[in-house]
């Protein structure tokens, strides 16, 4: 109930299997695992290149790793890196950090020296876990010595595959694998999990301990570290599975291809499975045909990606000829970017699949809004709040006034899954956290019956001309072009205008389009104001490791443009 003690708009539009009083238990993470090892002891829990691990068998790995990192001098709330991407060692180091009382850092394995080098320095983290794979664990060894980094515990990628795959990748990728230095500082992963499983039980305070800390992608200044309590978390995966009444707990297969160092993985795709008893499919990275022959022989039945994956299963000339069998996908959650309406409309034809769109962010543990598995999916909208989240509007120009419905305004949120804060960054907290409520940064509105619309960024907004341009506004228009496979729109900087706005497109194969017919294509669709000035035609579009197209890249390729220019 609202403070007026009448129902939020939002309520009404409920599925009846679905209640936003249902209550939260907000628990220790360790917990999710030390359950699913009791209910799910001999079920699968991971899948990795054909290499089964039951939930037991995690659960004990867990604890060995545990106690390998208190012997290590991990305590209640000292920080551990994991700069790993998609395999057994990312889950069992996640849980097993957090059974020892630590707080996971993550990584991205794909950052730069300089991007580790900060995140190490900014969150106090004096151990970090890393694979023996020379592209991830020459950056991290360049960090010992250089950085407050005492100590790296390597995985070994081999030791995680079946036979025969663990001796055809030590025989084929022999001179790919590092060494495990004798210095002191290194520790195998083996070797740390070489006890008795019986670690020291942390004392961990669920709404007071920070179990994660999660970086902010950092797409304007540094990046900041989003602190996540156990609560946050364990409350977020309860949310998140509410939304999907009908699972089946015990017997769903997740398909893991986002990165678990994502907020958006970490939670819909590893602690979601942990606490539904759910298989996970894990993939080291995503490669379309390799994503496809997986779906298509083990059967996946929950498949959480972004946009553009699905825009790339679409466009697969295999799917479209019926190659490739995505019958066993009951539910597909799209996150981490806008959804196109026309995406949705051709994938859920292609798989016979509902393909929900949901909205989160690191700051939210991320879930925070979801069209609700059971009930109405409004397109295009971002769904309904969680359960027991409350969102509202409020004024751009005053940020405390909460507007009508109706009105448009940023996007906030009210909840058990919001952070404490940001890590040591007391100031940028404050105004994040204004009045209690969590300001996303993000445009939007909501409707009569409380389904929520993203407008746009923030701080994506174009300003040209004193009016401003919403670029996903934009980007919907193009995305009506058959020819169209991706598109992103970004305010470049204009002596005239203050921005302009560009287009940047990606054909789908076989295509051919120019400037000039796009541009006739939009003229009943957009504005004068929001017509691109400038259309730039690509065969790839930048992206992020976790697959969104990368705007930031773009602007700043233009940006560097400019500055040659001047300085030429």
């Amino acid at each position: 109930m609202s403070e007026q003690n009448q129902p939020y708009l939002w309520e009404k539009s409920y599925p009846a299997d679905i209640d936003w009083h249902a209550p939260l238990n907000a628990q220790a993470l360790p917990a999710l695992m030390e359950n699913a090892a009791k209910k799910y002891a001999a079920r699968p829990a991971i899948d990795f290149m054909d290499r089964i691990y039951s939930f037991a068998e995690v659960a004990e790995l867990v604890n060995r790793a545990a106690k390998g990192l208190q012997a290590q001098g991990i305590g209640k709330g000292d920080r551990v890196g994991l700069m790993l991407p998609n395999c057994p060692a990312m889950v069992i180091s996640f849980y097993a950090v957090l059974t020892a009382g630590g707080t996971v850092v993550n990584f991205n394995p794909l950052y730069a020296e300089e991007e580790i080098r900060v995140q190490i320095e900014d969150s106090e983290c004096d151990i970090l876990i890393t694979l023996d794979m020379p592209l991830i664990y020459d950056k991290a060894a360049k960090m010992l010595g250089n950085t407050r980094l005492k100590k790296i515990v390597l995985a070994s990628m081999a030791e995680q595959l079946p036979f025969p795959k663990s001796l055809l990748y030590r025989l084929l990728r022999g001179k790919d694998i590092v060494a495990l230095p004798k210095d002191g500082r290194h520790i195998s992963f083996k070797s740390l999990c070489a006890n008795d499983g019986r670690p020291e039980r942390a004392d961990i305070n669920p709404e007071e301990d920070i179990a994660v800390l999660q970086y902010t992608g950092g797409t304007t200044g540094r990046p900041k570290g989003a602190m996540l309590t156990h609560a946050n978390l364990t409350s977020n995966v309860q949310q998140a599975a509410y939304f999907f009444p009908e699972t089946k707990f015990g017997e769903e297969v997740m398909m893991g291809v986002l990165p678990l160092f994502h907020v958006f993985a970490m939670t819909v795709v590893m602690n979601f499975s942990v606490h539904a008893g759910a298989k996970m499919i894990l993939l080291p990275r995503f490669e379309l045909e390799a994503a496809l022959k997986v779906i298509h022989k083990k059967r996946p039945t929950f498949f959480p990606a972004v946009p553009t994956i699905y825009i790339a299963i679409n466009n697969h000339p295999g799917v479209k000829a019926g190659k490739f069998d995505l019958t066993s996908m009951r539910y597909c959650l799209a996150g981490g970017d806008t959804l196109p309406r026309d995406v949705q409309e051709k994938f859920e034809a292609l798989s016979g699949c509902r393909l929900l769109e949901g909205y989160g962010l690191s700051e939210t543990s991320p879930v925070a809004l979801c069209n609700p598995s059971t009930g109405e999916s409004r397109p295009g909208s971002l769904g309904l709040p969680a359960p027991g989240t409350v969102v509202e509007i409020t004024d751009i120009e005053n940020p405390s006034k909460v507007l009508a419905q109706g009105e448009t305004g940023e996007i906030c949120i009210t909840g058990p899954q919001v952070m404490r804060g940001y890590w040591n960054r007391e100031e940028e907290s404050a105004a994040a956290l204004l009045d209690g409520r969590f300001h996303t940064g993000d445009v939007g509105y909501m409707d009569e019956d409380g389904y929520t619309y993203l407008i746009d960024r923030l701080k994506e907004i174009i300003l040209s001309g004193g009016y401003n341009i919403y670029p996903r506004h934009v980007e919907e228009a193009i995305y009506r072009h058959p020819a169209v496979e991706e598109v992103t729109v970004a305010g470049i900087e204009d002596d005239y205008r203050q921005q302009t706005v560009k287009a940047f497109v990606k054909l789908r194969a076989g295509q051919s389009l120019d400037a000039e017919g796009l541009t006739a294509f939009l003229k009943d669709k957009l504005s004068a104001i929001e017509m691109p000035k400038q259309i730039e035609f690509r065969d790839e579009l930048p992206k992020t490791l976790i697959g969104k197209l990368s705007k930031k890249e773009l602007i700043a390729e233009e940006a560097a443009k400019r500055n040659a220019a001047a300085n030429s």
